[in-house]
């Protein structure tokens, strides 16, 4: 069976704070987000807004990535959220179920 995990960046609605994970989950864990059901990080500055994602399908692969964009310089994962998303928008909106992507 194919399993996908997710690394993504969330942001809160100013973009002044970004925060990187991963996940297997996109929906959940992006919906746990919005809710600020898990307290941390992302509850304490509101990143509530998906703003970029990549896919894998080996989990130490998408970890070596979150590892690796978490040293990058803020330029830099700007310039890499607007090379995917123009117009930093909540990707999340454009998941047709109501709390994540689609299957």
């Amino acid at each position: 069976m194919y399993k996908t995990y997710y690394v993504y960046i969330m942001s809160n609605t100013h973009n002044t704070t970004l925060y990187i994970g991963v996940t297997n989950d996109i929906e959940r864990r992006v919906q746990e987000h919005k809710s600020g059901s898990i307290s941390g990080f992302t509850q304490k500055y509101c990143c509530d807004k998906l703003v970029y994602y990549e896919e894998y399908s080996d989990i130490n692969e998408a970890i070596e990535r979150e590892k690796k964009l978490k040293k990058w310089r803020r330029e830099k994962k700007d310039w890499l959220i607007r090379t995917f998303n123009p117009e930093i928008k909540d990707l999340s909106e454009d998941f047709s179920s109501p709390c994540g992507r689609s299957k």
